[in-house]
């Protein structure tokens, strides 16, 4: 076994000189000065990273996250925030497909942390997931754990965030898949590759703000910015006279060809984003490679990522570009209306002062059209190399209702909620899901379903039938508990999840950790069982780990139950999140050596 110290600055995927594996890299390390150096930011480390390289030429990459608390500065306001290492956005974790990563979590501030590897399969490493009091208890101050799992049959982007309470708001990083060190793209190669990260911040504490709405029962406080990589830019208030240190930059060369890695990490809002006088072409989504199509627009879900590529200008166009984002909304409550921009920015030696800066147009809010059409056009490669293995038939099939209700208000409490008499819920099947005070997966493995703690019975279908997307019901409560669904190794599932007009028809990106799956259909209205599986796409669908449910609408996928634990499903809004808007599978254990989960680590917290 050889030690090797990897070079992480380099993030393109071909060349020696840019292979993450390479032993003849040397380590890099830099602290940006502005945000105009944060993407090459993005491709160095503060910490060090070892591998080992293994016979069959995949390698041990090792990370140490550090949670600490640092003052940082947006829109005037300093605050404490909880990071990595001291770095916001979080440091970036890179691999290639076959790698096991070790990341050693130790927790220095007083908020219980978990951090979860959002879309990464964890086949058979479901100890490492991440959800608190799903796969593990939280890790406590003063405590560490290591998280251990291998990239199995993946490549391209993903990202990873904390997963208990909001505290992604500041904890969160890139996680970069890159193919095989002897195989390359099934695209054309890139110059350069840069992560852009969406995200949303609070001159508040996000803690407090969702501790103060889930208390009166009304719905949080909005952020006050959305980011390009933790930065606003210049058209919020105060980011005017803070244009250099508050505004993301994404220098380039005429005529090259740029791979921007887009993660949306942001808590509550699905983004469009548009780059002035450019058209991007999409080829990869939620780390699956798709056929590629142009868009001048790009929309993004919270949890979802895609890879583009940026042909840049033949010549320098004596023009930069604004880069924006701003929300899709279509719900009935308050949103961040709010716009990022960052500055795409040609690199020219003594380029002319005073050049003008061209502004993209975006679709309208609530443009539920464009966002069908664009999510329609998302296909799988389905090659010899890369197949859509898409369930032909199913042996299980569910249909679970998504949307908002209703809890009552506490005695002798005063709600904020809908008609200031309840508070805001929301759920699956009317069922808002309880959290338990000890991690479900333990439960499960220790063989401690009947103490009481979950339960096995989740409907398969909602227990009240009514038009889903018509006049809702004028009983708009919630059940709560700890409910789970049960179903067998390599069982052949799938699930509608249609929308509900309670409260207000909404979009909802629908995340399911352990799995990727098919996004086989989708409409809008109530889905119709005899007349809408014909026209499923059982060919070559999209491959996802995070999906839109069409405000007012339905969308229907399959997946292969082949990896044994407990799964958590949940809406990506973090606002739905805290409100129940989650249920979760347990995988029984097959057969085989192979097909059963290990033993927990020794390391696991307990809670």
């Amino acid at each position: 076994m050889q030690l090797i110290v990897i070079n992480i600055s380099k993030l393109t995927h071909s060349g020696l000189k840019h292979d993450i594996g390479a032993s003849r890299d040397k380590m890099v390390t830099a602290v940006p000065s502005s945000p105009t150096l944060f993407v090459a930011f993005l491709f160095v480390t503060s910490f060090l990273v070892l591998a080992t390289s293994s016979k069959h030429g995949s390698v041990t990459r090792h990370y140490k996250f550090d949670i600490r608390l640092r003052n940082v500065t947006r829109l005037c306001h300093t605050k404490s925030i909880v990071t990595v290492n001291g770095k916001f956005p979080g440091p970036r974790v890179a691999a290639r497909e076959g790698d096991r990563i070790v990341v050693k979590v130790v927790n220095h501030v007083p908020n219980n942390v978990t951090i979860h590897w959002h879309g990464v399969r964890q086949l058979r490493s479901g100890w490492a997931d991440g959800p608190s009091y799903i796969t593990q208890c939280p890790i406590q101050t003063g405590q560490s754990y290591v998280y251990n799992f291998t990239i199995d049959g993946q490549r391209g982007t993903l990202f990873w965030h904390a997963h208990i309470s909001w505290l992604r708001a500041t904890l969160y990083g890139p996680l970069i898949l890159l193919p095989r060190s002897n195989e390359s793209y099934p695209f054309e190669n890139p110059y350069k590759e840069v992560p852009i990260l969406f995200g949303e911040w609070w001159n508040a504490d996000p803690e407090a703000v969702i501790a103060q709405a889930l208390q009166s029962g009304a719905g949080p406080n909005v952020s006050d910015a959305h980011t390009f990589n933790g930065f606003p830019g210049p058209l919020y208030n105060c980011s005017n006279n803070e244009t250099e240190t508050e505004t993301f930059r994404l220098k380039v060369k005429p005529g090259k060809t740029y791979l921007l890695r887009l993660i949306n990490a942001a808590l509550n809002d699905e983004l469009f984003f548009s780059i002035a006088n450019h058209t991007l072409v999409i080829v990869e989504a939620d780390a699956t490679y798709v056929k590629p199509f142009e868009s001048k627009i790009i929309v993004l879900g919270p949890g979802q990522t895609s890879n583009v590529l940026l042909k840049t200008k033949p010549e320098y166009p004596n023009a930069t570009f604004f880069m924006l984002a701003r929300p899709y909304f279509t719900g009935m409550g308050t949103f961040d209306n709010s716009t990022v921009a960052g500055i795409l920015e040609y690199k020219k030696p003594l380029a002319p002062k005073n050049i003008p800066t061209f502004k993209p147009s975006l679709p309208a809010i609530n443009d539920t059209s464009f966002v069908a059409n664009f999510s329609s056009k998302f296909r799988s490669l389905n090659t010899a190399k890369y197949p859509a293995k898409v369930p032909q038939k199913v042996d299980k099939s569910f249909f679970f209702t998504v949307g908002l209700g209703t809890s009552p208000c506490p005695k002798n409490q005063t709600c904020q909620g809908p008609n200031n008499s309840s508070k805001f819920a929301a759920s699956m099947n009317n069922i808002s899901f309880t959290l338990p005070s000890v991690a479900l997966l333990q439960q499960h493995f220790f063989g401690q379903a009947n103490n009481g703690i979950y339960t096995t019975d989740f409907p398969a279908v909602p227990l009240r039938t009514f038009n889903y997307t018509g006049t809702p019901p004028n009983n708009t409560r919630v059940t709560n508990g700890t409910k789970t669904v049960v179903i067998l190794f390599n069982t052949k599932v799938q699930v509608v999840l249609q929308d509900t007009s309670i409260l207000g028809a909404e979009s909802h990106p629908l995340h399911l950790h352990g799995f990727n799956f098919y996004v086989v259909g989708q409409g809008f209205g109530n889905f119709n069982p005899i007349t809408d599986p014909p026209n499923f796409n059982l060919v070559d669908p999209v491959e996802r780990n995070t999906v839109g449910v069409p405000s007012g609408g339905w969308v229907a996928i399959r997946f292969l139950a082949d990896n044994p634990g407990v799964w958590l499903m949940h809406c990506h809004f973090d606002v739905h999140l805290s409100w129940g808007l989650r249920m979760a599978w347990i995988v029984e254990d097959g057969k085989l050596p192979n097909q059963k989960l290990p033993p927990p680590p020794a390391d696991l917290p307990k809670c």
